[in-house]
C-alpha cells in the first residue's frame, strides 16, 4: 500500500536504494537490505520493479538522467568544439568529485562482470552522453578514432577520482590535483600534446617510425 506521506513511491524507492547500490553494487546488496532501507516489503517493491536487476537498472537511469542533464548543455554551447570538450570534461569532473554516490555507480557500471547487465546499462544509460561526446570529437578531428578517444576521455576523468584516495599519499601530490578545472586542463593538454586530436593516420605512423 502506498504511504500517504510518499507522493511518488517509485521515485522514493529509487532514492532510498541508490546509496546501497552505490556502496555495494548490484551483486553485493540483498533484497532484504533494500527492503529495510526503503521501509517497504519486498512485495511492495516488486509491485514497482519486477526484480532486483530491473531495480538496479532503473536506479542507474534515474541517477544518470538527473546528473547528466547538468553536464550535457556544455556540449551544445555556441563556442568552438575544443572549448565545448574542455567544458564537458570539467563538468564531468565536478560531477564525479562532488557526488560520491554517483561516482561509485559509474565505477560499478564500468567494472561490472555481468554481461547482460552491462549491455543494458551501456545501451539504456551510457549511450546518450557517450554519443554526444563522440559526435563532438568527430567535429574536432574527423580522421581520428572517435570511439577510442571517447572511451579514453571518460576513463581519464573517472580514474583521477578512482585513484585519488591512494594517489594523494604518493610523492608529488598537490592539493589542487583534485580540482575539476585542473583535471580538465591536464586532460586537454594530454590529448592535444601527447595524442594530437587533429593528427592524420599518416602523421601518427611517421611519429611512430621516428620513435
Amino acid at each position: 500500500m502506498k504511504d500517504k506521506n510518499i507522493p511518488d513511491t517509485r521515485v522514493y524507492i529509487l532514492e532510498k536504494v541508490t546509496p546501497l547500490f552505490a556502496a555495494q553494487g548490484c551483486n553485493g546488496v540483498s533484497m532484504r537490505e533494500l527492503s529495510k532501507a526503503v521501509g517497504l516489503s519486498a512485495a511492495a517493491i516488486y509491485h514497482h520493479f519486477t526484480d532486483k536487476k530491473t531495480l538496479y537498472l532503473e536506479v542507474m537511469k534515474y541517477a544518470f538522467l538527473e546528473k547528466t542533464s547538468l553536464i550535457e548543455p556544455s556540449l551544445s554551447h555556441d563556442v568552438s568544439a575544443e572549448i565545448r570538450l574542455e567544458e564537458f570534461i570539467e563538468s564531468f569532473a565536478k560531477l564525479l568529485g562532488g557526488d560520491p554516490s554517483f561516482r561509485a555507480l559509474v565505477l560499478w557500471a564500468l567494472l561490472d562482470d555481468d554481461k547482460t547487465r552491462v549491455k543494458l546499462v551501456a545501451e539504456e544509460v551510457f549511450f546518450p552522453s557517450f554519443n554526444l561526446v563522440r559526435k563532438l570529437l568527430e567535429e574536432i578531428a574527423p580522421e581520428a578514432d572517435h570511439y577510442m578517444l571517447t572511451i579514453s576521455i571518460v576513463w581519464l576523468v573517472v580514474s583521477h577520482f578512482a585513484t585519488m584516495p591512494m594517489c594523494q599519499y604518493l610523492p608529488g601530490w598537490q592539493s589542487d590535483y583534485g580540482e575539476p578545472t585542473v583535471i580538465s586542463k591536464h586532460i586537454m593538454g594530454f590529448l592535444t600534446h601527447n595524442m594530437p586530436l587533429s593528427s592524420s593516420n599518416d602523421a601518427v605512423e611517421t611519429r611512430m617510425k621516428k620513435g
